[in-house]
Order: structure tokens, then C-alpha cells, then sequence
């Protein structure tokens, strides 16, 4: 008797991801399989599955991480089926909250895969990932930058050195440099020390000056559309622009203002029991530097549109983080709207 084969047999594999070593969990459409570590080649584990599971269909799962997307892409070359998932996507039973392993991870991984309970974050394409980098670049030297300032300023404070009038301020002019540059302490090791920082000062200045600016040309020019109708949107300025098409991508993927706002973190938290149901703020689930940039957009948006102004008025009496909340959400619905209409905003009318 001629038998066929009814369903092609399927291989999940769970891929807990290091820089130094893998750990692999493999399970079957049949049996769960069984776990090894190996070296962290694409590769190697093709020729693996290759030599084991050769006529199986392959499907692939890690966390996202610090190893990117890399491995992803070269699973996709050979033809797999590859995600990588949000690590707060993958569901704990029981002690499995407080036991953790490399081993458990990867076999948490592979069994969720298994079951068809994961979903894979959106990959961005290598343009725009690298793209990311630059913006991400520029995030860092902004915190270098403030760190640097403050470390001026404490060593003004520890010598009891007062900043004069004009210069206290977050603004650090040209006098206000060369003032620095000037001050005399009874030792020369005190002002060595404060030109050290005021070399140091001047560099990240000048980094972070030429990295906004090779930036913001870029985006001009390769995503001169979509930059231009942000650009249009009160509030928004250029670096703001910047980061909504390097760490959002193209905004007429999300489906609705709902999902926008769960993305980026301005979807308000709820919990219910019974008949008590309390809000618990905004949620905790977010990306961080985006909702951040939304909400410092906020302000410049109230000081510059009438509609926006007067949604703010509006509030006025509440808590004022609660009403910049929801002058930020009400911003990113606007900038949703503006690019998957492609009409630029026009200050002062109601959209």
C-alpha cells in the first residue's frame, strides 16, 4: 500500500540570543524536542537543521534585543519563517515567572511559537534601521551633552563661584563661554580641571550640532513627503520629524489613532473588578523616547495654535501632566491624520 504524506512536518525553533553563544530549543509539530547551546552563526544552525530536520517547515523566534535584526534576515534567506517578538509577549505560567534560564527562556520561546501565541514586532528595512542608528546617536550625545553642563555647574557650586544673572540660564552663550574660560581659581589645577570640561563641552557641542544637521538633510532629502507634512504640524520641528520616521517608520501602517497611541504609550490604563473600575494612567507598555518627544512637542504646539490652546484651556484646573497627556495624544492623532491625508496642516483650522 502507497502511503502520502498528509501535512508537511513542522519544526519550531526558540532561540534564546547572546553575543557569545545560542541557546536552542527545537520542538516538532509532534514531539517538544530538545535543547543545546551553540555558537551564535546563522549558519551552523542551518547546516543542523539540514542534517536533522530536513524536509520540515521551519519556523524561528527570538526576543528583541541588543543582537538585532540580523539573524532575523538570514533565517528569511533560507527560506524560514522568522519573528522576532517583544519579550513582554511572551507568556509565563506559574513558577515560570521566577525561574529563569537561558534553557526555559528558549523553551518558553519555541512552545508559544508552537501554540501560534506570538506575533512579531515590525521590522524596519536597513535604510531606515540605520537611519535609527544616527537618530539614536544624537539621543546619546544629548544626554552627554546635559551631562557635561552639569558637571560645569557643580564645580562652579563646589568652589562657590556664582554664575552671573545674565548667564543663568539653560542657554549657554558665546559670553557665557568665554566668562568660563576666563574665571581664575587660587590654584591652577582647579581651572585645569574646568577647561578639561569646557574641551570636553565643546566637542559634544559640535558632535551633536553636525549630527542634527546630516540628519535632518537626510530625511529631506529621502523622505522629503512625509518630512515636509510633519514639519507642517505645530509643534513639531525638525528633529521631531525625524524621529517619527526613524523610530515609527511610515505612520499609514497603524490602522487607527488607537493603535498609534498603544504604540507609542498614550493609551490611557484601566482596571476593573466587578463594579470598581479605576484608571491607572497612561500605559506602561510604550516607547519611551517617542512619547517623550510627543509630549515636549505638546507644549510648543499650545504656544503656537489657537485650536490647541484653547483644547488646553479647556482642561485648565486639572493636573497639568494629565492635561499635556492629552494634548499629546490629541497631537499624534493630528500627525496621523495629516500623513495618511497628505494634506499639510494649516494653523488654526479645526481639522
Amino acid at each position: 500500500m502507497k502511503t502520502e504524506h498528509t501535512a508537511e512536518p513542522k519544526l519550531y525553533i526558540g532561540i534564546d540570543i547572546h553575543k557569545r553563544s545560542w541557546k536552542i530549543h527545537c520542538a516538532t509539530d509532534l514531539f517538544s524536542g530538545k535543547s543545546f547551546t551553540m555558537p551564535p552563526k546563522p549558519e551552523l544552525l542551518r547546516a543542523y537543521v539540514e542534517k536533522h530536520f530536513r524536509d520540515y517547515e521551519v519556523t524561528t523566534a527570538y526576543e528583541a534585543g541588543c543582537c538585532g535584526y540580523y539573524a532575523h534576515r538570514c533565517f528569511e534567506r533560507y527560506g524560514w519563517h522568522s519573528l522576532v517578538v517583544n519579550p513582554a509577549d511572551i507568556h509565563r505560567k506559574g513558577k515560570e515567572k521566577y525561574t529563569k534560564t537561558d534553557k526555559i527562556d528558549a523553551q518558553l520561546i519555541s512552545r508559544e511559537l508552537k501554540d501560534g501565541r506570538l506575533d512579531s514586532i515590525v521590522i524596519p528595512d536597513k535604510e531606515r534601521e540605520q537611519l535609527r542608528s544616527l537618530f539614536r546617536r544624537r539621543n546619546d550625545l544629548v544626554k552627554e551633552y546635559r551631562r557635561i553642563k552639569s558637571y560645569i555647574k557643580m564645580q562652579l557650586l563646589y568652589f562657590g563661584i556664582s554664575i552671573p544673572k545674565e548667564f543663568d540660564n539653560d542657554h549657554w552663550s558665546h559670553n557665557f563661554r568665554v566668562w568660563l574660560d576666563n574665571l581664575d581659581f587660587d590654584y591652577p589645577t582647579a581651572r585645569e580641571t574646568l577647561l578639561s570640561r569646557m574641551r570636553s563641552f565643546r566637542f559634544i557641542d559640535k558632535e551633536l550640532r553636525d549630527v542634527s544637521t546630516k540628519m535632518r538633510a537626510y530625511c529631506r532629502k529621502h523622505y522629503k513627503k512625509d518630512y515636509y507634512l510633519l514639519r507642517s504640524i505645530p509643534g513639531i520641528g525638525g528633529i521631531v520629524a525625524c524621529g517619527i520616521l526613524c523610530e515609527l517608520g511610515d505612520l499609514r501602517r497603524f490602522k487607527s489613532i488607537k493603535h498609534l497611541a498603544g504604540y507609542v504609550g498614550l493609551a490611557p490604563g484601566i482596571h476593573q473588578s466587578g463594579d470598581s473600575q479605576k484608571s491607572t494612567g497612561i500605559t506602561m507598555r510604550a516607547h519611551r523616547l517617542m512619547r517623550s518627544y510627543f509630549i515636549e512637542a505638546s507644549w510648543q504646539a499650545i504656544r503656537t495654535d489657537p485650536i490647541m490652546q484653547a483644547y488646553y484651556r479647556k482642561h485648565v484646573g486639572k493636573n497639568v501632566k494629565t492635561i499635556i497627556i492629552k494634548v499629546a495624544r490629541k497631537l499624534l492623532s493630528r500627525t496621523l491624520a495629516v500623513i495618511k491625508t497628505e494634506i499639510p496642516y494649516e494653523i488654526g483650522v479645526l481639522k
